[in-house]
């Protein structure tokens, strides 16, 4: 019988200093430890701690010239976290935050959060603490070969599929893949997120916001409630965000936030025309890191140096960075009447903020099911690059959906309580390692 205390100590001692990698086990072993206590096969094959280590951690050093000519040196990483449900799929982070630990959090999410997808893809993460802020193109350019230089010998199209994340965008993954083909003299499904005219799927930037939002319309409808009217704030203005906004405007919401690192801005009229969003994309390429100019351009409210959850909305959608959302956050956004919380960022709300939600019965979605689509969206990429074909927009999207309303339903069968909340959480927790540890049973693993 496994204790929850006991295995969190022993998860602590064996990975000091690693925080978000502690809170992000924890959430998860705390939804699962009963499923685990009440079936003896998963003690018996020892499925919780193996599902905690991954395969394995590659850590490189990255040397690359900046303009001035002189020498650079930064690290790289991948941790191929798991691939017992396929080849290992996540990002590639280029952000100075980047650790270890980071990873680690990250890929063990991805694992979860790509079993809910039904798709047949594993869990990893990679990165480097560089950061393309600043940066001139060709620096990056630099940067990217030398990256891939190293992470090629890692790879491929039935091994490990990286894709994007936080500073790696449709530049840097042209960049990554050419370097890619280069070394390897090969055309193959090795990377997602690729440009469309080389192997890329339509609709794969916005994919990540626009399946949060299907996950939040399918919540809606089942309590009779329409996203129709709804006041929305969004944090973050990257794809995720900018893609979270469009298809919340397209379904009938009023978007009054965005956010950076230096506030956020409040928009009345709504973050929800076209030529917005393209300046969000903008702001998003420039590298410039804040919204400021936005308020200035369309009239808006800037508000230095604060989150957006002050503002009263109806539903909130954390689209930036982990812990993004505190204790004290969601007290105001309780307070002034949120009526739904998707987490659209991965682990975008501190444990307490969660549990605060959940304590308030208001509907919160956790990230592993929220933002699947982009993942989602990558593993059909990996289907389109496969057998060498190219699905419509319409197509894509309509997967999509399906995908979405079908990681709703399994939250809701694995989630409800009894009396008629749906825990989200424990849901996709529950639903997401059965089957990652129903198949390490299967496969004598």
């Amino acid at each position: 019988m496994y204790n929850l205390e006991t295995l969190m100590e022993d998860v602590e001692r064996k990975n000091p200093a690693q925080p978000e990698f502690h809170q992000a086990v924890k959430e998860v072993m705390r939804s699962v430890i009963d499923v685990v206590n009440e079936n003896p096969v998963y003690e018996k094959h020892k499925i919780l701690e193996r599902m905690i280590e991954p395969d394995r951690i590659i850590s490189f050093r990255v040397e690359w010239e900046d303009d001035a000519g002189n020498l650079q040196v930064n690290r790289g990483y991948r941790v191929q976290f798991n691939n017992t449900l396929g080849p290992y799929k996540g990002g590639l982070r280029f952000h100075s935050s980047v650790t270890i630990g980071t990873l680690k959090f990250l890929g063990f999410e991805q694992t979860l959060k790509n079993s809910l997808t039904t798709l047949p893809m594993g869990g990893g993460k990679g990165g480097s603490d560089f950061n393309p802020r600043g940066k001139s193109d060709t620096e990056i350019l630099r940067f990217c070969r030398a990256f891939m230089t190293e992470l090629s010998k890692y790879i491929g199209p039935t091994v490990d599929v990286p894709a994007g994340d936080i500073g790696v965008g449709a530049r840097e993954i042209g960049y990554l893949y050419g370097q890619y083909k280069r070394i390897r003299n090969e055309h193959t499904g090795a990377m997602t997120g690729k440009g469309v005219g080389y192997g890329g799927s339509l609709i794969r930037p916005e994919a990540t916001g626009f399946g949060a939002l299907y996950f939040a319309q399918a919540m809606l409808q089942r309590k009779s409630d329409t996203l129709e009217g709804k006041r929305v704030a969004v944090s973050g203005f990257g794809n995720v965000a900018w893609g979270a906004a469009m298809k919340a405007s397209q379904l009938g919401a009023t978007v009054v936030t965005i956010s950076g690192p230096d506030g956020y801005i409040y928009d009345e009229e709504g973050v929800g025309t076209p030529e917005k969003w393209a300046y969000m994309n903008l702001l998003r390429l420039s590298n410039n890191d804040v919204v400021a100019p936005y308020a200035q351009k369309f009239g808006a409210v800037f508000v230095p140096n604060k989150k957006p959850w002050e503002v009263a909305v109806d539903i909130a959608l954390p689209c930036a960075i982990q812990n993004e959302l505190g204790l004290e956050d969601a007290k105001m956004l309780v307070a002034n009447g949120v009526e739904y919380v998707i987490e659209v960022s991965n682990m975008g709300c501190r444990t307490e903020a969660l549990d605060y939600f959940i304590e308030h019965r208001i509907p919160f979605a956790p990230g592993k099911a929220a933002n699947a689509g982009g993942v989602a969206v990558s593993g059909l990429e990996m289907s389109q690059n496969a057998m060498h074909i190219s699905w419509s927009t319409d197509e894509v999207d309509e997967k999509l959906h399906q995908i979405m309303e079908k990681i709703h339903a399994s939250c809701v069968k694995e989630g409800t309580l009894d009396d008629g909340y749906v825990d989200y959480v424990k849901g996709a927790n529950i639903t997401s390692f059965k089957k990652v540890a129903d198949a390490m049973v299967q496969l004598g693993y």
